[in-house]
């Protein structure tokens, strides 16, 4: 599997020694508030773990803990995913999908991370574009995705709530 190291974080995939982090993290309010709109309990953690292991094994990618690199210390999440998501239009190239433990936004951690995933994708998955799906309230998020070179090209709505699909073309 797939691990990739920047000047300050480590990123690995997802896995079952993650799930005391990743419980913590969907617990947050702040973090949970644009993406479930209520915070996820163990059980729901632990599908979603699965999940994203399950990706790994099927796909060759998907979720990675970011972690800080002189630490170790959990910060997040960051993806290329492929989660069949029933939504219209289809979402049928890579989707890179984002999420840091609030007290680690506003330093360049998620730009650093994204950035990273995004390089691997241009260069391993031969995708002409990715994209991200990000409710119009999120405003941190809209400024991340444009700032990596991500626009939007449609409103649509998944599990009833109003989303943006945003497209990044591969370089």
């Amino acid at each position: 599997m797939v691990r990739l190291v920047t000047e300050r974080l480590r990123l690995s995939p997802i896995d079952q020694a993650d799930m005391a982090d990743l419980i913590q993290l969907w617990a947050d309010p702040v973090f949970t508030r644009f993406i479930t709109g209520r915070a996820l309990n163990q059980e729901e953690v632990w599908l979603r773990c699965l999940r994203d292991m399950g990706q790994w094994q099927a796909m060759g990618y998907g979720n990675w803990a970011i972690r800080a690199k002189d630490s170790g210390e959990f910060m997040g999440t960051v993806g290329v995913l492929d989660y069949r998501r029933a939504i219209e239009p289809p979402m049928n190239d890579p989707e890179l999908g984002w999420g840091l433990m609030p007290r680690f936004n506003g330093q360049g951690f998620a730009f650093e991370a994204i950035s990273t995933a995004l390089d691997w994708v241009d260069r391993n998955l031969g995708a002409p574009r990715t994209l991200c799906m990000i409710s119009p309230p999120n405003q941190a998020s809209i400024r991340l995705a444009n700032k990596l070179g991500y626009r939007p090209f449609t409103m649509t709505s998944y599990k009833d709530n109003d989303v943006v699909l945003y497209q990044r073309p591969r370089p």
